[in-house]
């Protein structure tokens, strides 16, 4: 056969997400056995409704769009009262009361506000550090620019963010650390302290480089913190930080892919940076992100959706998990666990328990084999249900 593709892309699809593969082993599965007999915590898709004002509001925009371009093109940076508002509420969120519309940029989701920063900043052969397990999507947003992504495996059976790991870490060619608190697919929430000395760190590094090294936290789960767990403010942290976030998880809205970038506005050149990301927003072939979206993410800025179903999943999976024998730390935010397998072979134990009828994620596929990863963001009786299968599949393995 000809080459019709890319070399690296080939390879990509050669190894496909184990998040995707064992989403489509699911249905599979499914399809034979009846949804009834088959428990899929592959997905991380939010099925709690939106917030009750988003009907609301969507009228409104149906009325709003008969009008003379009521859906046409806008800013490459998004709806200017959206920027206004969306900054509002970031700068008391973060900490940075000086954060104004022209320091944020709505984008395609927090991927696409990844992809963009990425393609602004990255040159060929440098290096993007994440605390691992990470997001492995992540491989890709700097690696279609010549980046390389470079993960630093966090000890102990939280995953607890550890400065000291990645600053060792850093080389000349570093030019980003990649954060995600809460984190996917740990759960971990990182605390206040850890991310001040990284930060401290970070900027003594800066004062004798050349190119320096951005602070990125993508933030698309901030709101999901549970036990009096408080996800801290992180743009105040430094002038070198970048917040990404998205209205997929918090509002509910994961198709209607609306995100943003927000760049600190103490950093010397803020605008060159924002001018930057607005270009390479509109050149990746985004153009804008999408104007329903932000109309419909502008009107819920002050919403969130009911987290008490989250809460209570989140419950309803650990007891399930510590019957079945399984060791973990209960995640302090996010919607995901991540236990250890018997054994610690993530791989034996996902055909296991795919044989009783569970659909998890090796851990591997975050980049931390001898775990699995469950997304609790499934209906409760699915939850409840699952605990013959896992004591059966923990059982086969042991």
């Amino acid at each position: 056969m000809k080459n019709l593709i890319a070399a690296d892309i080939a390879a990509a699809m050669d190894n496909a997400s184990w998040i995707r593969r064992m989403f489509e082993a699911g249905a599979a599965l499914r399809a034979e056995r009846g949804p009834e007999n088959v428990f899929d915590f592959s997905l991380g898709n939010p099925d709690v409704p939106p917030p009750p004002k988003a009907r609301e509001a969507l009228i409104a925009l149906a009325d709003d769009a008969t009008r003379p371009c009521g859906l046409g093109y806008m800013p490459n940076a998004g709806l200017p009262a959206f920027r206004e508002g969306l900054a509002a509420k970031l700068a008391a969120e973060q900490g940075v009361p000086a954060l104004r519309a022209g320091h944020v940029v709505a984008t395609v989701g927090a991927a696409g506000a990844l992809v963009a920063f990425f393609r602004a900043v990255i040159e060929p052969g440098d290096e993007v550090l994440v605390p691992a397990p990470y997001f492995v999507e992540y491989g890709f947003y700097c690696g279609h620019f010549g980046g390389r992504l470079t993960p630093v495996p966090m000890r102990g059976p939280d995953f607890a963010l550890d400065p000291e790991a990645l600053l060792a870490r850093v080389t000349p060619r570093t030019r980003a650390i990649l954060l995600n608190s809460p984190n996917n697919p740990t759960g971990a929430v990182y605390p206040a302290d850890r991310l001040r000395a990284l930060a401290a760190a970070v900027d003594r590094l800066n004062a004798a480089r050349e190119r320096p090294i951005y602070l990125l936290a993508d933030e698309p789960y901030r709101i999901f913190a549970f036990e009096g767990a408080e996800v801290p403010p992180f743009l105040c942290l430094s002038p070198w930080a970048v917040v990404l976030g998205s209205f997929s998880k918090s509002l509910s809205l994961a198709g209607e892919r609306v995100g943003y970038v927000a760049v600190n506005p103490a950093l010397e050149g803020a605008e060159r940076l924002i001018a930057a990301l607005t270009l390479t927003n509109r050149t990746l072939g985004y153009v804008n992100a999408p104007i329903l979206g932000q109309r419909l993410a502008l009107a819920l800025l002050g919403e969130r959706v009911d987290l008490e179903p989250y809460a209570a999943r989140r419950e309803a999976m650990a007891a399930v998990l510590a019957e079945a024998g399984l060791r973990f730390a209960k995640p302090r935010g996010a919607f995901y666990f991540f236990p250890e397998a018997p054994g610690r072979d993530d791989l034996a134990f996902c055909q296991a328990l795919l044989r009783h009828g569970v659909i998890a994620v090796p851990g591997r596929g975050f980049g931390m084999a001898g775990y699995i990863r469950l997304c609790s963001a499934v209906d409760r009786a699915v939850i409840d249900r699952s605990l013959p299968a896992f004591r059966a599949a923990v059982a086969e393995c042991r």
